[in-house]
């Protein structure tokens, strides 16, 4: 399978080493897929911005102007006072990454995008809660694992998630089986599906941190959905702004 780059250049987008791009630090494991990555890195690149990416095995070697903190495998039951449970996948190692990632950067108001795990982990990082497994806890709710956008989700009017997506309601991807419980300390619910569980948390006070529980980069041709992306990269371009202008 061709790289990210070549996969852009395939596209007609200019892959080039563009050092005026803000560059955006996004965080996964180190099993990922080729694929999943060169979603990840083409929706970053097209708006703008430059990715880089950050595991256990690839530690952040400089500093980011804005972070995603990316899907993959479940969360360490322990980190949220939940019972372990043997059938699923962890990755503790990246677990204590992302949360010293989270401590490092939350108190210097970086813009932050969690994607599906990466929501969750912002929301443990803030003292929230998770239900473990929706199946299990919730008989009557049919697992709708897609990649495509076949859940509908209503946005609540007035947050910042409603104003970037244009949106009240939208249709997403969903292939999570856990979700957001209790929001964290200074965290709301800004969105919810059919069944009202949990599909996008915001911060109340931080300028851009958002937790979603879909995955916006692997809706290239959604427009709405590159929106967030976009954001995202257009938060952390003013940021790094500001902080050369002090």
């Amino acid at each position: 399978m061709a790289s990210p780059k070549h996969a852009a250049i395939a596209l007609g987008i200019d892959p080039g080493n563009d050092k005026s791009r803000p560059l955006i630090g996004i965080t996964t494991s180190d099993h990922k897929s080729l694929l999943a990555w060169w979603c990840d890195w083409i929706s970053v690149w097209r708006a703008g911005g430059r990715p880089v990416r950050i595991s256990p095995a690839r530690p952040l070697r400089q500093a980011v102007d804005g972070l995603i903190i990316g899907g993959g495998d479940d969360i360490g039951a322990q980190r949220y006072g939940g019972e372990v449970q043997l059938n699923v996948r962890v990755d503790p190692v990246r677990d204590e990454l992302e949360l010293d990632l989270l401590a490092d950067y939350l108190p210097t108001r970086v813009p932050i995008l969690g994607i599906c795990r990466g929501a969750q982990m912002i929301n443990i990082h803030c003292g929230g809660s998770l239900i473990e497994d929706i199946q299990t806890t919730y008989s009557h709710i049919k697992n709708r694992r897609t990649v495509l956008p076949r859940k509908r989700i209503e946005i609540e009017p007035f947050s910042q998630l409603a104003d970037i997506l244009n949106r009240r309601y939208c249709h997403v991807n969903s292939l999570h089986h856990q979700a957001v419980d209790r929001p964290g300390d200074g965290l709301k619910v800004v969105a919810q599906d059919r069944d009202d569980l949990v599909q996008a948390i915001e911060s109340e006070s931080h300028p851009f941190l958002i937790g979603v529980q879909w995955h916006p980069e692997f809706l290239l041709f959604s427009r709405s959905q590159q929106r967030l992306i976009r954001a995202l990269v257009e938060a952390s371009r003013q940021a790094a702004l500001s902080q050369v202008r002090q």
